[in-house]
């Protein structure tokens, strides 16, 4: 039996798969050179994360997450509330850190509890200090093409799209999935590229005759493989923003995306692979965002003083 198209992600030659950790190391390197020249100037960037209640689900992530800034520089607090927490606890927890000139940036893991309102905490986060993007505000400015601090995953996978070198002015894209933190962002940072964007949803009649004449297609709907071979246009660039998991037939469990990624890796001419494409592109943006948000916060700090002077 050959191998499956799966199997050949292996290849460092494999030029169709387009790889997220490329583009995260270079992301990295010009954050690490920033983080260390604030350093200098007495200027240490600080992430806090938050987790509440059953924290094994974002154990990985925050377990890559505290990997990649320590070694960037960027010191990482983990904290950790038990599910009975309520909203105003949380809320004053955002609120101490907002006015905590010692932390940079906070981040708030998901899932939180059924009874935390995680679109109501995450607006308590201080625009300056929002890393993650997802202040109203900062979706906000994404309309007025403002991306000082934008939404990390979808930042990522638009970053992505430019590394396949196509020229997104007048590009025909279409994105699947309409959330407020994924799939809407990348249809406004698109056409801010001058890319011309259909958003398809659950309501969208006939899936795939919009998904056929793009020339490249996100998908983040959480839903393994909706996304099949026969539904894209030969060559076209296919971002799977999707993580989920799954068991195989010999009870074995996989993670993977939205995409077929076999079906479509034979009509696609670049396909990121799940995991290890869009995955370590956002880690990366989350670093960036915290080194922007230290730079923003410096210059308020120095403004703020001066004129007391």
């Amino acid at each position: 039996m050959s191998a499956s198209p799966q199997l050949k992600t292996a290849s460092n030659d494999d030029h169709k798969l387009l790889r997220g950790r490329p583009l995260a190391e270079r992301i990295r390197a010009e954050v690490a050179t920033s983080v260390a020249t604030l350093a200098e100037q007495g200027w240490q960037p600080r992430l806090v994360s938050i987790c509440v209640g059953d924290a094994q689900a974002a154990v990985l992530y925050v377990r890559n997450q505290r990997r990649v800034a320590e070694k960037l520089g960027i010191a990482f607090e983990e904290r950790v509330y038990p599910d009975s927490v309520t909203q105003a606890e949380m809320l004053a927890v955002i609120h101490a850190l907002n006015a905590d000139p010692r932390v940079s940036g906070v981040i708030i893991q998901r899932p939180v509890p059924a009874h935390l309102s995680i679109k109501q905490l995450q607006s308590a986060v201080h625009p300056l200090k929002d890393v993650e993007g997802m202040n109203p505000a900062s979706i906000g400015n994404i309309v007025y093409n403002e991306l000082t601090l934008g939404p990390c995953t979808s930042v990522a996978s638009v970053e992505l799209l430019k590394a396949t070198g196509l020229d997104l002015k007048g590009l025909e894209v279409v994105v699947i999935g309409h959330s407020e933190i994924v799939g809407k962002p990348i249809a406004f940072l698109l056409m801010n590229e001058g890319a011309t964007v259909t958003v398809c949803h659950h309501m969208t009649r006939h899936l795939a005759m919009h998904s056929r004449k793009a020339d490249a297609v996100f998908v983040a709907v959480g839903k393994a493989g909706l996304v099949t071979g026969n539904m894209i246009k030969p060559g076209c660039a296919l971002i799977d923003i999707g993580i989920n998991q799954v068991t195989t037939p010999e009870g074995e469990t996989r993670v993977v995306g939205d995409a077929d990624f076999e079906s479509c890796y034979d009509v696609a001419g670049w396909i990121t692979p799940v995991p290890g494409g869009v995955g370590p592109v956002t880690v990366s943006i989350l670093m960036r965002n915290t080194l922007t948000a230290l730079q923003l916060q410096k210059r308020h700090y120095e403004s703020a003083f001066a004129s007391s002077a």
